[in-house]
């Protein structure tokens, strides 16, 4: 039999620490921040189109600004639609440390063109670096989990696994401090604001390589044991990684049935399905909640509580740092309420903000203090969806699938979760146009249905294994998956396994 799995209390070592900070900052934080760094400059920005369209071709109308300006915005979730259709041909070829070094080219390019844009005097540049740094943003927010997912020990797989979500709200929170009018928001400052980008992938660059590759790559996939003990003793600290290794052989054996699976046979094969549907969901239900009309809604509300023009930038500020600090605690926190209560709570705070929030726009004109409670629910609705719908779905999606099944996963993942945000971009403009205070129970009906979902299909994962995990979904998946490990000793060898899998 494996030696009992983690005798000893798994500890986080600096090696490991500094993994996920580089690949958090050089990766996730780059995420974050295109998200938001052209919303505080955009009316400077928007100068800038028009005067280059006017020098070229005469008058510009305002709906050609619109459109421009639209698709200069829009370029980016796109982006990262092609970004997760690369995941998988990238992990399995690059490896996951490979694929994020590999994955800077998408981020110093365009940060050298958004640089250049103004001097050149084509928003054309800045448009396909927006699509560009968009294939950046899909790759990291799928692969860095992964990486991250695999390397880190299980009692500590879902604080570590939050770490890039912690790096996406930095990011967000860095774009908001340098979008104020006095620091770069402003005509000299937005081409060197767009252009930061490129700082954090060159960091990224000159250090990854001094880490690991993730073991469960080298040992599972590319069958390069040595390789794989030598990089599990650097992120544990210790020599007697035996227990892991045979854990993951258990894991090899048991997946031999399957094959390097793509994503077509990834939705064919029966032990899969629910966990499949559950990444569908949990993805579609995370970004259709209303994250980012809230956001794109708050400087309005903000307006409209008797909050002066010039301070909605600093509570804009204020509510990213909120983010943040929720995020952290998320970090704290996942190991000791587990996964499952996190996006429980997560999506009734959103919901119940949500109804309140359509309540007091609804009412906002005719009583006085109605617009501070929509200041709160946008606070809350900050706060719940940085516990539970913004960090942890990509922790379960790890934990969800074994070796070879993880990549098409993540590419699902990855694509459900982009095309989601490119819908609410696109239409939650006529959705305001057209129902007003109204449009934010349509997001409130999305969060109950997606709290359903979670509370009746998936399972805690908290300190599983990644089989044990695929175990707890053999049940609903109605097939039986059994992997029994026995090390017998043979003579002159260390040892040689015998596995029997049943796949039914």
């Amino acid at each position: 039999q494996c030696p009992k799995y983690y005798i000893k209390k798994e500890l986080v070592t600096l090696i490991l620490a500094a993994a996920a900070l580089i690949a958090g900052f050089g990766s996730s934080f780059q995420y974050g921040y295109n998200v938001a760094v052209i919303n505080s400059p955009a009316p400077e920005m928007k100068l800038f189109y028009t005067r280059i369209y006017e020098d070229r071709y005469g008058p510009m109308s305002d709906n050609l600004l619109t459109l421009l300006w639209s698709v200069t915005v829009s370029m980016y979730p796109l982006g990262g639609f092609f970004g997760s259709l690369m995941v998988a041909p990238l992990v399995n070829k690059f490896g996951r440390k490979g694929t994020l070094l590999f994955n800077n080219i998408f981020s110093i390019v365009p940060a050298i063109m958004m640089g250049v844009s103004e001097v050149a005097g084509s928003f054309e540049i800045i448009i396909a670096a927006r699509f560009i740094v968009g294939i950046c943003a899909g790759l990291s927010s799928n692969v860095v989990p992964m990486y991250l997912g695999e390397i880190a020990p299980k009692n500590y797989r879902g604080a570590i696994g939050i770490v890039p979500q912690l790096f996406i709200t930095v990011g967000i929170l860095v774009a908001q401090v340098f979008g104020i009018r006095n620091i770069l928001g402003n005509m000299e400052g937005w081409p060197i604001m767009l252009s930061f980008t490129g700082i954090p992938a060159a960091i990224q660059l000159m250090l990854l390589p001094f880490f690991p590759e993730s073991p469960r790559y080298m040992l599972i996939q590319k069958g390069d044991e040595k390789t794989a003990r030598k990089g599990l003793q650097r992120l544990r600290g210790w020599e007697d990684v035996d227990e892991e290794l045979c854990e993951m052989r258990v894991e090899e054996q048991s997946e031999r049935a399957e094959g390097r699976l793509s994503v077509l046979n990834l939705f064919t094969f029966r032990s899969l399905r629910w966990q499949l549907l559950s990444v569908i969901f949990m993805n579609m239900g995370q970004q259709l909640s209303g994250v980012n009309a809230i956001y794109y809604y708050a400087d309005s509300i903000y307006s409209s509580a008797g909050v002066a023009d010039d301070h909605v930038q600093y509570v804009t500020v204020g509510t990213g740092a909120v983010n943040v600090f929720m995020t952290i605690a998320a970090v704290f926190i996942v190991e000791k309420s587990g996964r499952k209560l996190l996006l429980l709570i997560g999506f009734g705070v959103c919901c119940g903000a949500c109804v309140l929030l359509t309540i007091a726009l609804y009412f906002q004109t005719t009583l006085d203090w109605i617009p501070y409670v929509s200041i709160v629910c946008v606070i809350i609705y900050v706060i719940g969806h940085a516990i539970g719908p913004s960090p942890i779905p990509t922790v379960i999606t790890t934990e969800m699938f074994r070796q070879s099944s993880r990549p098409p996963a993540f590419m699902v993942a990855g694509t459900v979760h982009w095309l989601s945000n490119f819908t609410v971009g696109l239409v939650f403009p006529f959705l305001e146009s057209g129902l007003g205070a109204y449009s934010f129970i349509i997001f409130a009906c999305i969060c109950l249905a997606t709290l359903i979902y979670i509370w009746v299909v998936i399972p805690e994962t908290k300190n599983k294994t990644f089989l044990e995990t695929s175990q707890l979904f053999a049940h609903r998946n109605k097939v039986d998956i059994v992997a029994e490990a026995e090390i017998k000793e043979t003579g002159g060898e260390s040892g040689e396994e015998e596995i029997k899998n049943t796949f039914l």
